[in-house]
């Protein structure tokens, strides 16, 4: 049973992929005009069009340039950003490392705060602690990400100065050593502008299911048996509701790479979301169209992996 469910997992994450790939494909090319007027701008000669067209094979036919298309993503080449005057997969290596270390960083908080806000939802639920948790919940998560990013820089970079306003630090030393104070202190407020929302919508997701534990009847049982209640909190609910956290972790992905399009460009950091919201901008539809693709195979395998991970977890899932 394990092993069908991985193939049939395998299997719908494949065909995502493929309907994923196809859609990004001809959305590019129902631009008007077509990607070359697109990069070289409306008012471009016929001639200057044609050349483009030709530089960039977009003068086969379409289902040629489809099989194209795959072939050259399987090799690895995503293509020329005319804009920036370099290969599309060299330029967002570049600024890839730096979303990585970014997301997984606010990730950890927004996970390290959720479970620990979310045991105390879930104790004092439908009490005043309770209520009042899951008011400041809802107030953080509609707030935009912008703004929280903007009020961060306000109140910690120019009220009180304890944070620089953006960019990335990380210079190097005079040694010639990377500077991994800085860069790091460079990163707390666009890891917080991410986190936040974050934690409000896992948290209050995480205190549902920590009230839903601590009514079960085995919780009852413990509390009779004079079980101390932090025992009872991380040695029953907490192993038990923190299950079906890693499946929400794993649908949040692109609400992450959201996050972080808007963050990145308030704070002037130089990663993914940052170059996607300037290939936007100038119009340079090969690496955006990278970027988007990327963006959707990572979602697609951080949901098959909290998939996997949550039946090895609950045998609960494999059977459902």
């Amino acid at each position: 049973m394990m092993r069908r469910m991985i193939l049939h997992r395998l299997g719908t994450s494949i065909l995502s992929l493929f309907l994923l790939v196809t859609i990004v494909f001809f959305l590019i090319h129902a631009t008007p005009g077509g990607p070359a007027y697109s990069i070289l701008g409306m008012h471009a000669t016929p001639e200057a069009v044609a050349a483009l067209n030709k530089q960039m094979g977009l003068d086969h036919p379409i289902w040629q340039q489809y099989g194209i298309w795959w072939v050259h993503l399987f090799e690895g080449n995503l293509g020329y950003s005319f804009t920036q005057h370099a290969p599309v997969a060299s330029l967002m290596g570049s600024y890839l490392a730096n979303s990585i270390i970014l997301y997984v960083l606010a990730t950890v908080i927004a996970v390290l705060f959720s479970v620990l806000i979310g045991m105390f939802q879930g104790y004092w639920a439908e009490r005043t602690p309770g209520v009042l948790i899951g008011a400041g919940q809802i107030i953080v998560y509609s707030i935009p990400t912008f703004f929280i990013g903007v009020m961060l820089i306000l109140f910690f970079a120019i009220y009180v100065t304890w944070f620089p306003p953006g960019g990335i630090g990380g210079d190097q030393s005079a040694g010639g050593a990377l500077n991994i104070g800085s860069y790091f202190h460079h990163m707390v407020l666009p890891a917080v502008t991410i986190a936040l929302p974050l934690t409000a919508g896992l948290s209050r997701y995480f205190g549902h299911q920590a009230r839903s534990e601590y009514r079960l009847d085995y919780v009852r049982t413990a509390r009779a048996r004079g079980v101390p209640p932090l025992r009872i909190a991380v040695n029953h609910v907490l192993r038990n509701a923190v299950r079906p956290l890693v499946t929400v972790i794993g649908m949040m992905i692109p609400g992450i790479f959201v996050g972080g399009i808007l963050t990145e460009s308030v704070f002037n950091y130089p990663g993914l979301g940052w170059l996607l919201w300037r290939s936007a901008l100038e119009q340079d539809y090969p690496t955006l169209s990278a970027i988007v693709l990327l963006i959707g195979v990572l979602t697609i395998l951080g949901n098959l992996a909290a998939d996997l991970t949550n039946s090895i977890l609950d045998v609960r899932v494999r059977y459902e």
